[in-house]
């Protein structure tokens, strides 16, 4: 009798490319460790891919993983989803990368064949609604200024604002809340939801916090968040147990 633990689910954890690295001044990778950390300790295996136009390599990779993870990261070029807005909203855009565009489209285009559970936080879900047809607000303080401040990098491991959470979501089941107090380090947004999601949690001024399948019959688990559950994982239960559910979801997919 083979007496050896379950292999772990093996995540793939999309990376963030940086123009200079720390061994090199080359074009390298980067990714906090904070959601390698998460994963880990949800009982995943973290396979941190970096971006690559090569559509045969992400191919392979989708094949073999068991669950995908999208990171935060700089904005989405504006013209990918809002060819059209002015360059005075154009502008401010930042820290644009084309080839991280790319990678991730073509990502999320080659998941749709194989959807294995997905994980998309902050540019995550971002990216995901554009690649699914949405659009994204700019610059929120511009295009939808509210009473709640989103883009509060100094504090990015506390909760700063409360979302209302949708009751039957998976969200609301892997947290076991109804609501939730959450960090928020972003000027952009979900504008245009995209065909086949729907919001699951809010903020006070009415800015989408999170997204799920609009009809999940049939889908694999997915759940995608502007705010960074990694972050606060390591003090909130709530959190983890997103991760845990996430991981959970992976290792039950279907080969």
């Amino acid at each position: 009798m083979d007496s050896s633990p379950p292999q772990r689910p093996l995540i793939l954890v999309a990376a963030s490319p940086h123009a200079k690295g720390a061994e090199f001044d080359d074009r390298s990778t980067s990714l906090s460790m904070r959601y390698t950390d998460a994963v880990l300790a949800a009982g995943g295996l973290p396979w941190i891919f970096p971006p690559t136009p090569d559509p045969g390599a992400i191919r392979e990779a989708l094949r073999r993983c068991d669950g995908l993870l999208l990171t935060g990261g700089d904005d989405i070029a504006a013209a990918w989803h809002r060819p059209d807005v002015g360059a005075d909203i154009a502008s401010r855009c930042v820290g644009v990368d084309g080839q991280r565009d790319v990678f991730e489209a073509e990502l999320l285009g080659l998941w749709a064949g194989r959807p294995v559970p997905l994980l998309a936080i902050c540019r995550g879900m971002q990216v995901l609604n554009v690649a699914l047809g949405g659009t994204l607000y700019i610059d929120l303080p511009t295009e939808c200024p509210g009473d709640v401040v989103h883009n509060q990098a100094e504090r990015k491991d506390e909760p700063v604002h409360p979302v209302v959470v949708e009751r039957g979501s998976w969200l609301s089941r892997a947290t076991g809340r109804r609501s939730l107090l959450v960090n928020s380090t972003h000027h952009q947004a979900v504008r245009d939801i995209a065909p086949g999601l729907r919001p699951v949690a809010v903020a006070p001024d009415g800015v989408v916090e999170a997204m799920e399948w609009a009809d999940a019959t049939g889908r694999p688990w997915m759940v995608a968040t502007q705010f960074h559950p990694e972050r606060l994982a390591p003090r909130g239960a709530e959190f983890r147990r997103l991760f845990r559910d996430f991981i959970r979801a992976a290792g039950t997919a279907p080969a």
